[in-house]
């Protein structure tokens, strides 16, 4: 069996924590880093910034306080707010226009994708693949044949079992959807009640979209997406290779773009509220986390429809949807803090299984971040 994890280490709490002071107390390198005003949106009261403060003396305290930080690869980092005011550091030869491989963080965007197409009238999330997907092979009598959509986007469908065409350019998509069924048919899982984190949920979810919308290919729903919302301009799905493009990793995108994305979500500009609504519920609430990468950080997180419930806790006793997450094995790290009303992005590719490496630079400047956030003069 293949995993596509965005870990690959175990790395407990307590080195996360020796891990960002690590990051907070030596100096290494240097870099660049520009604040954008932009059109305002909506502001909270709870968010509203206050003016006993220097936004730009903030920002030059955050731009010396990464330029400090130690990393294993050049990174961007990118954050917006309620006002609609961006800040943005670019360490090294990194910028918020370089092109990464994406890793998970494709996950949420696929996600929403399949979401929209819910919302359109093309897709219900009781659909099951059955339904949808002519060829789909898993026999009536298996416990399998109950699954339907939301159990793929929350990855509680119990396909389990990864097989390799997931990761094979020269693989047919169908195909290979139908071969993740046949390799899971015997397994005797009950859809919903187990959480496994891998690559299959999204694959069948995908195949059911296309097959829903009438189109030939995962490339022409995403490019009507692009057509219709104005994101992802030069991003693509393309790994392993554009026919059989991997939905839970397989993008190439800029932080500038995802930091877009994040931020016409936030905004309510992809999804309506009844849609919204749906994509913040917590999905394995009363599933059993059979394999959660999350336990990397000694953390129990929760997974909705293609993203994390983050919870920095050794148990899950936080509030689903406080904050959100879709990081990537390179240490990408795309996140909405709800709890603080922003979005932002740490662009970065660095080796496999270096999500903790990525979390730990976004959590050393967090403090710094929430500041500025709270922050108008």
């Amino acid at each position: 069996m293949s995993r596509v994890p965005f870990v690959r280490e175990p790395l407990r709490s307590h080195q996360l924590t020796a891990l960002v002071s690590l990051l907070l107390c030596t100096a290494c390198g240097g870099g660049s880093a520009t604040s954008n005003p932009t059109t305002a949106s909506t502001t909270t009261a709870s968010t509203s910034p206050s003016n006993n403060c220097s936004v730009t003396q903030l920002e030059s305290e955050m731009n010396s306080q990464f330029s400090q930080l130690v990393t294993d690869t050049d990174f961007s980092f990118g954050v917006e707010r309620d006002d609609g005011r961006r800040y943005v550091y670019q360490r090294g030869s990194s910028r918020m226009q370089t092109v990464y491989e994406s890793a998970s963080t494709s996950k949420l965007v696929s996600a929403v994708i399949i979401l929209r197409l819910v919302e359109q009238g093309y897709l219900k999330l009781d659909d099951k693949p059955q339904d949808r997907i002519a060829t789909w092979p898993i026999a009536p009598t298996s416990p399998l044949a109950t699954m339907n959509l939301a159990n793929l986007l929350s990855f509680t469908s119990g396909l389990t079992d990864e097989p390799l065409c997931v990761n094979a350019g020269f693989m047919n998509f169908e195909t290979c959807v139908n071969t993740i069924a046949n390799v899971n048919a015997s397994n005797q899982i009950v859809p919903g009640s187990e959480f496994y984190y891998a690559s299959t949920h999204l694959q069948v979810a995908g195949l059911m979209a296309v097959k829903a919308r009438g189109v030939a290919s995962w490339q022409d729903i995403f490019d009507e997406f692009k057509q219709q919302t104005g994101l992802f301009k030069t991003a693509s799905y393309d790994l392993p290779s554009s026919s059989n493009p991997r939905l839970a990793g397989g993008m190439h995108w800029t932080g500038e773009e995802y930091l877009d994305f994040l931020s016409a979500l936030k905004k309510g500009r992809l999804l309506n509220a009844a849609s919204m609504t749906q994509l913040l519920a917590d999905g394995t609430a009363t599933a059993k986390l059979v394999y959660s990468p999350a336990a990397a950080l000694g953390e129990v997180w929760h997974y909705g429809f293609g993203y994390w419930h983050e919870c920095q806790s050794t148990s899950f006793n936080c509030a689903p949807a406080t904050r959100i997450s879709s990081p990537g094995a390179y240490g990408a790290y795309p996140f909405w803090d709800r709890s603080k009303s922003y979005v932002g992005i740490l662009a970065r590719q660095g080796d496999l299984g270096t999500f903790t490496k990525g979390a730990a630079l976004e959590r050393a400047m967090r403090p710094k971040v929430e500041a500025w956030l709270a922050c108008a003069g």
